[in-house]
């Protein structure tokens, strides 16, 4: 069967800039290329679930510009359905700034605009999206009342909710952990929420219990190049390898296993280490290609990897 995805959460256009390293302060370091892409979070895991085979939905917002509109361009060209998102006069499209290292690494800086202006009205107008979903994904770069009202409307009618807390922020209310069925930080984010260092098994499982204890049902926390743990709330964990690769550029990676993961994860979580696995999987292909929406991959090119490593 097929899943239903709904995403709601952010829309930008990336601009990467590629440079030898990070500036030191006062520094004036000349770059090599740039391009454009789509990106944002929220559109990068969409488009994640729509090529590797989800029914998938977007809610969100743009801006009244030129971005706007190629933003939408690159969801309906991955066949995701826009008719959730909207437009507003009050804001511009995001954009992102992706200082990006001759190692693969990126730091990013990141306009809201628009996304910003995403609100719980939005969430009354696709009721019936959401409801009629599988699973609903949303992150931390629309406002946090939007993403709790959305996961209220989710528990109501039966879906599976899956909370991404990036960027990372200190605190989440207790009130959007309870309505939380799985919870997916990386490593940083992981330790910005629990106040737990992740180096290794122990710690895991100890940042695991404490989202847990603060509300989460399950956890992934993606731990980059290594992989992915995953601790469920009866005491299921374990720890799926990630495939070795030579990175070119980590946008939208973490976006990418999200987005995929979703695609093929069973409501129940029974299939979760085999999910965990087809979404490193499509991880490992993104990193291999410059920019966020164009490196995700599709479905025929994810079962093509696997089959060429067996």
């Amino acid at each position: 069967m097929t899943n239903r995805v709904t995403v709601i959460g952010s829309l930008n256009v990336d601009t990467i800039l590629e440079i030898p390293r990070l500036p030191k302060p006062g520094e004036t370091l000349a770059m090599g290329d740039q391009s454009f892409a789509g990106g944002g979070k929220g559109s990068n895991q969409g488009i994640a679930a729509g090529r590797a085979g989800a029914d998938t939905y977007f809610i969100g917002k743009i801006g009244d510009d030129a971005n706007g509109k190629f933003m939408v361009k690159s969801m309906t060209d991955s066949g995701i359905n826009v008719d959730q998102i909207t437009v507003t006069d009050d804001a511009k499209t995001g954009q992102a700034f992706i200082l990006l290292d001759k190692n693969g690494q990126n730091s990013i800086l990141v306009y809201g605009g628009a996304n910003q202006v995403l609100s719980t009205k939005d969430v009354d107008n696709a009721k019936d999206t959401i409801a009629k979903s599988d699973f609903i994904i949303t992150q931390f770069e629309t406002p946090l009342d939007v993403a709790e009202a959305a996961f209220k409307v989710a528990k109501e009618n039966n879906v599976v909710t899956i909370l991404n807390p990036a960027p990372a922020q200190e605190t989440i209310p207790a009130s959007l952990l309870a309505v939380s069925d799985l919870v997916v930080p990386n490593e940083t984010e992981c330790q910005t929420l629990t106040g737990v260092e992740i180096t290794d098994e122990a710690s895991m499982i100890k940042g695991a219990e404490k989202l847990h204890a603060m509300g989460a049902k399950g956890v992934i926390i993606t731990v980059g190049s290594k992989g992915a743990f995953y601790h469920t709330a009866d005491g299921n964990y374990g720890f799926v390898d990630a495939f070795k690769v030579k990175a070119v550029d980590t946008t939208a990676a973490g976006d990418t296993f999200i987005g995929a993961l979703s695609s093929q994860l069973k409501p129940d979580f029974s299939n979760l280490a085999e999910a965990i696995r087809f979404a490193n999987r499509a991880s490992s292909i993104t990193v291999q290609r410059m920019g966020a929406h164009p490196s995700i991959p599709t479905l025929a090119e994810i079962e093509a990897a696997e089959k060429a490593d067996k």
